[in-house]
This record gives structure tokens, C-alpha cells and sequence, in this order.
């Protein structure tokens, strides 16, 4: 039995990692920054490592102790086999498997049970599992994928906000506010938008969130924009009575009243985080 074992969920807006020991008991965890290996290889390998040093500088280790143990890694944005061996080349553990990060919040919401899971934080997942077989839709990057996520919301706001600018649609208090934050300078969104990755634009996501409990009719009118994407997307996977619905990320939920009746009855709540998978799936390699 390996004396460590790593679980760790790595995401666009952040990364959280755990050590526990060959049973699943967390013994230490740390919380890093963005792990998204498609928009930027290096710094998510350097923020991961991080992540992991300062675990286990609390159990009094140095890397080359923890890396005697095993692990899963669950990262934004891998693609391929080749993004996963690229990863785990960098960690050099007796034993690492690295997948996207749909694998282990599948894993942690569901934990082995039939149902779809519906993620929205800076991105999306869409997946879902039924007598053995597992299936997704999307995944495939902010840059032509995520509807939903908090990304989308994000960028979907400026554009509106220029809508307004240019009058051809009024503005409302949440685009009045987006645009007084640039300087009522259309100028200023543009210039955002010319280096803005995908973090960037979700940080814009409580702002539709609030303003659509709020009442504010582009808030509104964003988030029925984002579950319609999502119905359809269940639709797709022949979501249907008795299957179960998980919303999870810091967006997914604020979907709920948003959805059809049938589709809200079908909503439990997740047995676990992304993270809660991770380690799962690790004790298993150990």
C-alpha cells in the first residue's frame, strides 16, 4: 500500500489539492491557483506544484516523500492522452493517472450511482452515466464550447453591454453597472477582451447571477439563455424519469428555477465535490 495517496481537482479559476493516507483520510490539503493545462501548460503545472509543496509542508514533508505515494489528478482542458502523459511526466509519483476534470466530479457527485451531472463554474460539464455506460456532451474549451458556464455568462454580458452602447437594445442596471466599470468606454471592453481568458470572463458570472435573481431583464434573460443550452443538452442524453440530476460549481445551482418543472423534481443533491472523486479515484490505484 502506498504511503500517500493525492487526490487533486484542478479547474480555470483554481486548483484543490489533498493528501491523505492509503485509506482515503485526508491528512492535509492546499488550495492553488488556476490548473487549466490548455490555456496555460506551465503555469497550471507550477501552481499544481505549489499546491502540492505547501500539503505537504504541513505533514512536515518535502516533495520527494509525497511523490513515494499515488495519485489522480482531474485538470480543466485535457484533451487527450498526450495532455495527460504531458502532466504527469511532470509529477513523477509511483503511480499517476490524469484525466479531465468531467472524470472526477462525475465520480465525486454520483460516486459510482446512474444520473447526470450538470457542472457550471468557469466552464462546463455535461455528463452522465447509466448501467455502466458514461457519456458526455461539450467539454470542448471556452473558446468554442462552455455554453452555460460562468465563462459564457461572462462574455455574453460584454456583448450586451455594447448592444446597449450602440442602442440597439436598452440598458439595464447590470449592463449599466458592467459599463460603468469600464468608464462608459466601449473602448475599455474591447481592450479587456483582446487578452481576457476564460477566468477573466467568469468573474463577471455573479454579477448575471445576482442581477438575475434580482429581476434585472439581461440577467434574466442570460441565464433562460444558458438552460435552454442545458435542456437541450439533457434531451440529447435521453434525460428522463428515473434519472437524477447534480448541479454543481459556483454557477450550476443558480440554474435551478430556470430549468422545466420536470427536469427541477429530478434534482438531488450531490454526494460529493470533484475533489471527493479525485481521492476516490486514487485510493483505487493504490
Amino acid at each position: 500500500m502506498a504511503p500517500f495517496v493525492i487526490g487533486c481537482d484542478g479547474g480555470g479559476t483554481g486548483c484543490r489539492l489533498v493528501i491523505a493516507d492509503g485509506q482515503g483520510r485526508v491528512l492535509a490539503q492546499a488550495i492553488g491557483g488556476p490548473a487549466n493545462v490548455t490555456s496555460d501548460f506551465d503555469q497550471a503545472v507550477a501552481n499544481l506544484r505549489d499546491a502540492l509543496a505547501r500539503a505537504a509542508a504541513q505533514l512536515g514533508l518535502g516533495l520527494p516523500e509525497v511523490l513515494r505515494g499515488v495519485a489522480h489528478f482531474g485538470l480543466a482542458d485535457v484533451q487527450s492522452p498526450q495532455d495527460a502523459a504531458r502532466v504527469a511526466a511532470e509529477f513523477p509519483f509511483v503511480q499517476i493517472c490524469v484525466t479531465e476534470d468531467r472524470t472526477i466530479a462525475v465520480e465525486g457527485a454520483l460516486a459510482g450511482a446512474d444520473g447526470v451531472l450538470l457542472a457550471l463554474g468557469t466552464g462546463t460539464i455535461v455528463a452522465g452515466q447509466r448501467g455502466g455506460q458514461a457519456w458526455r456532451i461539450g467539454g470542448w474549451g471556452f473558446q468554442l464550447s462552455d455554453d452555460a458556464s460562468g465563462a459564457w455568462l461572462g462574455r455574453l454580458l460584454l456583448q450586451r453591454v455594447l448592444l446597449a452602447h450602440d442602442g440597439i437594445e436598452a440598458f439595464s442596471p447590470l449592463t449599466e453597472a458592467c459599463f460603468a466599470g469600464f468608464g462608459r468606454d466601449p473602448r475599455g471592453l474591447v481592450a479587456f477582451a483582446a487578452t481576457a481568458r476564460s477566468v477573466d470572463y467568469a468573474g463577471f458570472a455573479p454579477d448575471v447571477v445576482a442581477a438575475a435573481q434580482a429581476g434585472d431583464a439581461v440577467g434574466v434573460a442570460l441565464m433562460q439563455q444558458g438552460a435552454a443550452y442545458l435542456t437541450r443538452a439533457l434531451s440529447v442524453m435521453g434525460f428522463a424519469a428515473p434519472d437524477v440530476l447534480c448541479l454543481s460549481g459556483g454557477v450550476g445551482p443558480h440554474y435551478a428555477p430556470f430549468l422545466p418543472e420536470a427536469v427541477q423534481a429530478a434534482i438531488v443533491a450531490p454526494k460529493g465535490q470533484a475533489i471527493d472523486g479525485a481521492l476516490r479515484l486514487a485510493v483505487r490505484l493504490g
